[in-house]
């Protein structure tokens, strides 16, 4: 028996393709889609610096603008608090609302009837915060007031219910429920494309393993969309940390610190007391103001940070 012995291949490595040029469109396109975002940067940059620059003489006021606090983070560590409360407390009210009408829409309703509700909860977003400031201070706040004087005499163990409740109803709770109803749009419409994205043969084979239908919504739909469900919260909360008008309409600035949110004496939140305050204030005022605002600005943007960073390791997760 002859042995052959390895010949090296005489053909030329086959070198990697080159990328074939871009059309003209997509060139265009690329282009608009890079500019899009590098003037969103811009802008945000210019809002920071514009806050920084006009904000930093607030933070060495000297004047009875900060009373009853002596410094600037006295007077807006309460703003803060009332801020981060009541976006806390509309979510806890708005997520499981948001949640079960998604799934409603995309899994249990049938399409006569999920595609109505869908635009009617679409439709919220289209109202001004200024109506739901009118409505939830004129009528809601009525009937918040009746329900508050309950929770105290049942609930006032709680330190939520501690009272005296505000027969008013000009409460922190009245303004918790309005930012839930402002923010159930966007938390709902995020979810429930999140929830429609779910692959079909997924919970097709949940199905066919003897799940029922919950246990396939627990099994297949939540792991699948858990980072979805995530960015919709952070965005529902970066929506009630900003809202200014609603809430200035139905709370009186307090600088107080407190979880009872059936009381009159309710922390106000950074957007509405610069709404209240900003026009009839002196220009040290007003830069105490806007330097709550840079505040306010550096928390919202950690919340969105923290957010994306969660939705992205969720995402990464699935891809393993």
């Amino acid at each position: 028996m002859t042995s052959t012995a390895t010949r090296p291949d005489p053909r030329p490595e086959a070198e990697p393709d080159a990328k074939p040029p871009l059309a003209l469109g997509d060139r265009v396109f690329k282009a608009l889609s890079v500019g899009s975002g590098a003037l969103i940067m811009v802008a945000l940059a210019g809002v920071f610096i514009f806050l920084a620059l006009e904000g930093y003489p607030g933070l060495s006021v000297d004047e009875d603008f900060y009373n009853p606090a002596t410094t600037f983070l006295g007077y807006a560590g309460p703003l803060l608090f009332g801020t981060v409360l009541a976006a806390v407390i509309a979510l806890v009210i708005a997520v499981p609302f948001a949640i079960g009408i998604a799934l409603f829409i995309s899994h249990y309703a049938p399409r006569r009837l999920a595609v109505p509700v869908a635009y009617l909860i679409d439709l919220l977003a289209a109202v001004p915060s200024v109506v739901f400031g009118l409505w939830g201070g004129r009528e809601l706040a009525q009937h918040i007031g009746g329900a508050s004087v309950w929770l105290e005499e049942h609930l006032g163990f709680i330190p939520l219910f501690a009272g005296p409740a505000a027969k008013s109803g000009s409460t922190m709770l009245t303004a918790a429920v309005v930012l839930a109803i402002m923010i159930l749009p966007i938390t709902t419409a995020i979810c429930r494309e999140v929830f429609a994205q779910t692959p079909r043969l997924h919970e097709e084979a949940a199905l066919a393993l003897g799940a029922t239908r919950w246990e396939m919504i627990r099994t297949a739909v939540f792991p699948y969309a858990r980072s979805g469900m995530v960015s919709a919260v952070m965005l529902g909360l970066g929506r009630a940390l900003g809202e200014t008008m609603a809430v200035a309409m139905i709370l009186s600035a307090s600088p107080v610190v407190t979880l009872n949110i059936i009381s009159g004496q309710s922390p106000a939140t950074i957007a509405s007391n610069i709404a209240s305050n900003y026009k009839e204030a002196s220009p040290d005022g007003q830069a105490v103001l806007i330097a709550t605002g840079l505040v306010l600005f550096a928390f919202t943007f950690g919340v969105n940070f923290l957010a994306r960073y969660l939705a992205g390791r969720g995402q990464r997760r699935m891809a393993r």
